[in-house]
């Protein structure tokens, strides 16, 4: 709870039996946090048993395979009045969950980035080059949709009022559900005319290894397939 308002925590998970369950549990011990919905889209492992230990919420989403698809159907789940959606794979820190919140005060949707180099630590993936990939295609991303100043168009990490989730339902069927949905979700914001700022969060080394980056080429491949949507948007009406 937080000025009287509850708070969800959405997860997507699929590769992070090894990770999930100190997520959840972080999430829940900043005392902030009502309910932790996590999206099990068929998930590989012990994922499954490791949510079944904690607290949270476990969504099972068989049909549609996809992260978009996964954090979809986690925000239909939520029921907070205000959402934060983060990854479980222990890249993210869930104290930083306080600064999504004071943010929420002013602004109806609060980015998380991952492009400052003070708050990448330790081995997380985040070398130069993706670093200025995220940055450049952020920054076309903001000319394009006239956008709040951002630098990260894939950090997860982000929190949404329950008024802007309404605004965007509508838009959920636009999405092919894949690894591109990060950027698409910050579209849809920017064109619902919301108060949005980006702040920055603190980075850490993945557990396991991701299906969507963990190299240079795997994320250079997904900044490459952001281009069309981007644009493709620009002129779509919605």
């Amino acid at each position: 709870m937080f000025e009287r308002k509850k708070v969800s925590v959405v997860i997507p998970t699929y590769n992070e039996e090894h990770s999930i369950r100190a997520a959840i549990d972080g999430f829940f011990a900043t005392g902030f946090v009502d309910e932790v919905v996590v999206v099990d889209n068929n998930a590989r492992g012990n994922t499954a048993q490791e949510i079944q230990k904690t607290r949270a919420v476990h969504v099972r989403e068989t049909e549609k395979q996809g992260y978009g698809h996964a954090i979809m159907r986690g925000l239909i789940e939520s029921t907070g009045d205000l959402i934060i959606v983060c990854e479980g794979d222990g890249t993210f820190d869930p104290r930083d969950t306080e600064k999504f919140l004071i943010y929420s005060r002013n602004f109806d949707v609060v980015f998380g980035s991952r492009t400052s180099r003070s708050t990448v630590l330790g081995n997380a993936f985040m070398p130069e080059s993706v670093r200025i990939g995220n940055w450049g295609m952020a920054k076309f991303l903001e000319f394009l949709h006239n956008g709040t100043v951002i630098t990260d168009v894939g950090c997860t990490f982000r929190l949404l009022s329950r008024s802007a989730l309404e605004k965007i339902k509508p838009l959920f069927p636009f999405s092919d559900g894949g690894g591109r949905f990060s950027p698409e979700m910050m579209i849809w914001l920017f064109r619902s005319n919301l108060r949005c700022i980006e702040i920055p969060v603190m980075y850490k080394e993945r557990v396991g290894q991701s299906m969507y980056t963990g190299s240079v080429w795997k994320a250079a491949r997904l900044g490459f397939f952001m281009i069309p949507l981007i644009i493709w948007y620009r002129f779509k009406k919605i």
